[in-house]
């Protein structure tokens, strides 16, 4: 039987777990298929990078996955890291509303209530604003054609100030978005299902989210590696033929010829394939492709950036401490930080004894020029947040400031119908070539897996192996 090739362009989460399932049907199967990865890098893992220092184990990208999300715990297990797996530790988060700390309210999901007690005796709501959520319980549901916004939905349902005050800090902590431009169908089409079928979202989740068991410690939601998220991609990486991954090359053109594809390469050369797999952000799959007008509309997409530093002290320089493991930033706060983790108690394994660990981020959609300030202004800005509600007496002992340009995808309103326009027209126009990464079906770890996953799937179909 002919061997075919396949490329993969991009040495993310997504495209290491697309060569890592491929080599193993390859492996398992004896599949006449060669794989070759393309980093245009020298770093695999995308936005996972984990530094060493002094003891701290510190997450310049992402810090961790969702533990209901099982495909990267299967991965981890499949890569030998299974027993390295840990925990978060819980505690109280808050939110920071016109600038004072407000405890989140126990009982409620992604900010929406389940629970009525906590939410009537939380302090981020005054009385008008509690009686305006508790409308959702008797407000007929709206069915709506086609997509709208996060923020839209959720003013309607449940009033601005339970929005502004709680769940836009969270989701945007989440998206490092507006919800008021996110897509409510490309992020959270459950909730939309949810006021549909029972006629109130409050209703919806007390029916549909399992009760905590009582007198029992809050589960943990996250998970991390002991030696952090890059152990996972180094895991990888090792399971991977070593021929196969090229670090420092890029991919600049892809086209397609009658006998499949010419993929021309950073330093000039040229690979033929029969199948390619685009695990690289939007504006690079557009580049790649941009002979074919329908690819153009990939341009539509966006994406905010997003900066992030890492300090750490000596347990003595914090005078007033909060008993925590974090706190989100509501947009009707004069801080420029949106979130903190107190990273020495939310992963206690990643700290020195006797050391304390805070990274804080920046970067609102409005407030974008923060991203390009230098490392000691950033730095500068995080500590003077920080101790308008705790007391920091010294400085770093170090600092860590990482920036992430365009990384952080805006799902916008109509995300679906857009990437489903550009999937549809590839089927048609370059069958073989598919997508697979933050920009498209996810953003979690476990959806750029999954979409790996998938678009090994899809290949070999193509293949018809």
């Amino acid at each position: 039987m002919e061997r075919k090739k396949v490329v993969i362009a991009g040495g993310g989460i997504s495209g290491l777990t697309a060569a890592y399932y491929l080599q193993k049907e390859i492996r398992e199967k004896q599949l006449p298929i060669d794989v070759q990865l393309y980093e245009a890098s020298n770093h695999l893992g995308g936005k996972i990078d984990t530094v060493k220092r002094d003891g701290f184990t510190i997450e310049r990208g992402p810090d961790s996955f969702l533990e209901r999300k099982k495909s990267a715990t299967r991965l981890a297990r499949e890569v030998g890291l299974e027993d390295k797996l840990v925990p978060n530790g819980t505690g109280q988060a808050y939110i920071l509303v016109k600038d004072k700390l407000h405890k989140m309210p126990s009982g409620s999901f992604m900010g929406i209530p389940t629970r009525i007690r906590p939410f009537l005796f939380s302090s981020l709501f005054t009385p008008a604003g509690k009686v305006r959520a508790a409308l959702d319980l008797v407000k007929s549901k709206q069915p709506i054609e086609g997509d709208q916004s996060l923020g839209l939905f959720f003013r309607r349902r449940l009033g601005n100030q339970v929005v502004d005050n709680l769940i836009e800090p969270l989701l945007s902590g989440i998206y490092a978005g507006d919800i008021d431009d996110l897509s409510l169908q490309a992020t959270f089409p459950n909730f939309y299902q949810l006021e549909q079928e029972h006629g109130s979202l409050i209703k919806g989740l007390r029916k549909t989210v399992p009760k905590p068991p009582k007198n029992k410690p809050k589960p943990s939601m996250f998970r991390t590696f002991e030696d952090g998220l890059q152990s996972l991609v180094d895991a990888i990486e090792g399971q991977l033929k070593p021929e196969s991954i090229h670090k420092n090359v890029g991919i600049d053109h892809i086209e397609k010829k009658s006998e499949g594809y010419h993929v021309l390469l950073s330093d000039g050369s040229v690979e033929k394939a029969d199948a390619v797999i685009a695990a690289v952000p939007y504006f690079a799959a557009q580049r790649m492709l941009s002979q074919y007008d329908f690819m153009d509309t990939l341009k539509e997409l966006k994406a905010t950036s997003v900066a992030n530093v890492a300090m750490a002290f000596d347990a003595s320089a914090i005078k007033k401490d909060v008993d925590g493991t974090g706190f989100v930033v509501s947009r009707n706060s004069r801080f420029r930080i949106t979130a903190c983790t107190w990273t020495h108690k939310k992963w206690p394994h990643s700290t020195p004894e006797g050391k304390v660990m805070l990274r804080c981020y920046v970067g609102k959609p409005n407030d974008q020029e923060v991203v390009d300030l230098s490392d000691e202004e950033i730095t500068e800005i995080a500590l003077h947040d920080l101790n308008q509600i705790m007391k920091i007496s010294d400085q770093p002992e170090f600092s860590i400031v990482t920036r992430w340009y365009d990384s952080m995808p805006q799902y916008t309103v109509g995300h679906k119908d857009r990437i489903r326009q550009v999937t549809e027209q590839m089927n048609r126009q370059l069958p073989g070539v598919y997508l697979a990464g933050a920009s498209y079906e996810g953003i979690g770890l476990p959806d750029c897996i999954d979409q790996g996953e998938a678009a090994v799937e899809q290949v070999l179909e193509h293949l018809n192996l």
